[in-house]
C-alpha cells in the first residue's frame, strides 16, 4: 500500500485542505498520515486522519505579542531572530515523523522548510502544495507578493525570484540540517525550490480554482491547479439556538471576522464594524474567537459568534467581510457571496484584488485605511449590488460542481504508485 506522509504548518486555512485531501486519500485506498502543530491534532484525529506529531512552538509564536505585531507589519526583524530556533526544533520533528511513517512519497505545504530535503534523503517523490499560486513562474502576472504591479511579461515572470530569495535566511540552517541530520551535501542559498538537486522540477497541486484564478499557458506539466479541497460538512455540528434564532428573527445578516488578525486590536475594530453595519443598514453577525472581534455591549441587530463552520454560516449571510485568508476566501466564493476583503498580510491583499477583478465583491480596503465611512459604503454594495451578488452566485454554482479533491488524486494518481489493496483475512 502506497503511503503518504502530508505536512503542513500555519493556520487554520493551510491546515484543512490537508485534512480534507488526508480524507480522500484514504478514501482512494492510500495509507495516509499528517504531520502539523500540536494544537492541531484534535482537529485532524476529529477528521478521522491518522496525526503525526510537530511540536507548537511555531504557532506559540504566531500567538504571541511578537507574531501579532508581525501582522501590523512591525519588528519583522526581531521576529525572525525568534523563529529560528523553532525552525531548527521543527526540522527535526519532520524527520522523526518521516523516519517513523517510512512514506513512499510526501506532499507538503512549503512553510515545512524540511519535507523537500527528507524526501531526498530517503529517495521517494516530494509533492509541494498550496492554496495560492506563489511558486511557478509566469509570464501572465507577478508573484502574489507583488500582485497589481504593471511591468510586463519579463518582470513578472522574474518577481517569482523574490519567492525563493524569502528562504534565503534559513539557508544555513537548513544545510546544517541536511548535512548532520540527512547525510547531503549542502544545497545553494538561493537554489530554486521548484527543482530537485538533481534538475528535475518537483510537482506541485494548486489547491485553488482555475475559475478564480486562470491557469496561465507557460504553466510547465509539473504544476497542477486541481480546485479548491474542501471539507465535507460536519453532520454533528448543530448551531446554538441563540444564533438560529438571531437569524430567524430578520433578514440575512452580513458576516464579519479577520481571523486571527484583529490582536490588541480587536475591541476598536469591532466598534467601527459595529457602527459601519449601522450606517450601511444591515444586520451582522461577528466572529469572535481567539484573535477575533471583541465587543463588551450589542446593539440590537448584531450578535458576536464564536465560531460555525463557514459552509453551514455563509450560505445564510447577505455577504461575508473577512481579511482574505485562502481559505476564508474560497469559502465566501463557493457559498456564491460577495466578499469585502480587508487584507492585513501575505497572500491576502491578491485575493482581495482577485476578488474584486471577478466582479464578486467591492475594491479590498487594506486593514490601515479601514474607516467606518470605507467600510459601511463597501458593505451597503456587496449586500445590495444585483449586479455583485449574481456575479457572486454564479461563481459559487461553478465551484460547488468543482472536484477539486477528485482532481487531486488523479494527478497523485499520475505521480505516485497506485495504491495496492490488501486482501482481508
Amino acid at each position: 500500500m502506497t503511503r503518504i506522509l502530508i505536512i503542513t504548518i500555519g493556520s487554520r486555512g493551510d491546515i484543512q485542505p490537508f485534512v480534507a485531501l488526508g480524507q480522500r486519500l484514504l478514501s482512494a485506498g492510500y495509507e495516509v498520515a499528517l504531520q502539523t502543530a500540536e494544537s492541531y491534532r484534535p482537529f485532524v484525529e476529529g477528521h478521522a486522519v491518522p496525526y503525526m506529531h510537530m511540536n507548537n512552538d511555531f504557532m506559540e509564536l504566531t500567538e504571541s505579542k511578537s507574531g501579532q505585531a508581525a501582522t501590523e507589519g512591525k519588528n519583522s526583524l526581531a521576529l525572525i531572530r525568534e523563529v529560528m530556533p523553532r525552525l531548527r526544533s521543527m526540522l527535526h520533528d519532520e524527520w522523526a515523523a518521516a523516519q517513523a511513517f517510512q512514506p513512499d512519497a510526501i506532499i507538503y505545504h512549503p512553510k515545512s522548510l524540511g519535507s523537500r530535503h527528507i524526501a531526498e534523503a530517503l529517495k521517494i517523490p516530494a509533492i509541494m502544495s498550496l492554496s495560492l499560486p506563489l511558486s511557478t513562474p509566469t509570464r501572465a502576472y507577478p508573484t502574489p507578493i507583488m500582485y497589481g504591479v504593471k511591468l510586463g511579461g519579463a518582470f513578472n515572470r522574474f518577481s517569482y525570484r523574490f519567492v525563493d530569495l524569502a528562504t534565503a535566511p534559513y539557508a544555513g540552517m537548513i544545510n546544517e540540517f541536511r548535512q548532520t541530520q540527512l547525510g547531503l551535501p549542502k544545497a545553494g542559498r538561493f537554489a530554486s525550490d521548484l527543482m530537485t538537486t538533481s534538475g528535475q522540477p518537483v510537482p506541485v497541486l494548486y489547491a485553488y480554482s482555475p475559475h478564480v484564478v486562470p491557469v496561465p499557458e507557460d504553466y510547465p506539466p509539473s504544476v497542477h491547479v486541481t480546485g479548491y479541497w474542501f471539507l465535507e460538512a460536519d453532520p454533528a455540528w448543530k448551531p446554538s439556538p441563540e444564533l438560529l434564532r438571531f437569524l430567524e428573527a430578520g433578514a440575512p445578516p452580513v458576516y464579519v471576522g479577520f481571523g486571527s488578525m484583529s490582536g490588541a486590536k480587536a475591541q476598536a475594530r469591532a466598534q467601527m464594524v459595529i457602527e459601519a453595519l449601522k450606517q450601511a443598514g444591515q444586520r451582522g453577525v461577528l466572529a469572535s474567537g481567539w484573535g477575533g472581534l471583541k465587543a463588551a455591549e450589542l446593539p440590537e441587530g448584531i450578535f458576536m459568534l464564536d465560531q460555525a463552520p463557514h459552509d453551514w454560516l455563509f450560505p445564510r449571510m447577505a455577504a461575508v467581510v473577512h481579511h482574505g485568508g485562502a481559505g476564508t476566501t474560497a469559502a465566501g466564493l463557493r457559498a456564491g457571496k460577495p466578499s469585502v476583503i480587508v487584507p492585513f498580510i501575505a497572500d491576502q491583499p491578491f485575493w482581495g484584488r482577485v476578488v474584486h477583478d471577478l466582479g464578486a465583491g467591492p475594491a479590498p480596503i487594506p486593514q490601515n485605511r479601514l474607516s467606518v465611512a470605507g467600510l459601511s459604503g463597501a458593505i451597503r454594495q456587496a449586500a445590495t449590488d444585483s449586479a455583485m451578488r449574481a456575479k457572486a452566485e454564479a461563481l459559487g454554482a461553478t465551484l460547488r460542481a468543482e472536484d477539486g479533491l477528485g482532481n487531486a488524486v488523479a494527478a497523485l494518481g499520475r505521480l505516485l504508485p497506485q495504491p495496492v489493496a490488501v486482501a482481508s483475512p
